[in-house]
C-alpha cells in the first residue's frame, strides 16, 4: 500500500479511537505531506471539519502554487464541501480509498479537470462498513440525512 493512503487510514483510526468518525485525509506536495488530518464533527462539535477540511486547516495558508502541485488523498469518496474546497485550491490529483460506502462528487471533480483515483481499499471500506452499522445515526448527520 502507499505511505501516503496508509497515512490518511492512520488519521481515519485516530478519529475513530477519539469517538469520532473514521475518515482521513493528507494532502502531499513534492512527496511530502504538508497537511494531514481527520473528521472532527463530533470531537469538536464542527459542522464543517470533515478529514479533507481537517486537512486543509491543518495544511494551512500556502501559495496557490503549492496547492496547484499537491494530491489529496481521503479514506472515502469526497462530499460535495470537501469537492468544493478541492477544487477551490485546485487540488489537481485525488487518490480515494474507497466510494462504496458513500459515493461522493467524483463526476464534479473529473468535469472540472480534477484526475480522480479510487482504489477500493478494504482496510478504507471495512472501516467505514464497520462504522456505519456501529452508528447509523452518526453516520446519517455526518452526511446530512
Amino acid at each position: 500500500m502507499d505511505a501516503f493512503m496508509q497515512a490518511a487510514i492512520d488519521e481515519a483510526r485516530q478519529g475513530l479511537a477519539e469517538g469520532g468518525i473514521p475518515i482521513g485525509s493528507v494532502i502531499v506536495h513534492k512527496g511530502r505531506i504538508i497537511g494531514r488530518g481527520h473528521n472532527r464533527r463530533v470531537q469538536e462539535g464542527s459542522a464543517i471539519r470533515h478529514g479533507e477540511m481537517d486537512a486543509f486547516e491543518n495544511a494551512g495558508r500556502q501559495p496557490a502554487s503549492v496547492y496547484r502541485e499537491s494530491v489529496l488523498y481521503t479514506t472515502l469518496s469526497p462530499c460535495s464541501m470537501c469537492s468544493g474546497a478541492i477544487l477551490l485550491y485546485g487540488i489537481p490529483r485525488i487518490i480515494v480509498g474507497e466510494n462504496r460506502t458513500f459515493l461522493g462528487e467524483e463526476e464534479l471533480l473529473r468535469s472540472r479537470g480534477v484526475e480522480v483515483e479510487v482504489l477500493q481499499d478494504e482496510t478504507c471500506i471495512a472501516l467505514m462498513e464497520d462504522f456505519i452499522q456501529a452508528r447509523p445515526e452518526l453516520w446519517n448527520e455526518d452526511i446530512g440525512e
